[in-house]
């Protein structure tokens, strides 16, 4: 299981509209909100659906 925090910057399976595939987590929780790093749109998914979708973390939030 791939640990993520608040901030992570991570990449997911399939790009969003805007052409990017890397996002933002901005809310934890039972559901998760990414936020696009493109275009700024953000997207709210079940946790089970994210973890689903989540191909790796770019950067992570202790690292910056």
């Amino acid at each position: 299981m791939i640990n993520y925090q608040m901030n992570d910057i991570v990449e997911m399976k399939k790009q969003h509209a805007c052409g990017t595939n890397a996002f933002r987590i901005i809310r934890l929780g039972a559901d998760i909100r990414i936020k696009c790093e493109n275009c700024g749109r953000s997207i709210l998914l079940p946790r089970p659906e994210f973890n689903k979708k989540l191909k790796k973390i770019i950067s992570s939030a202790d690292e910056s």
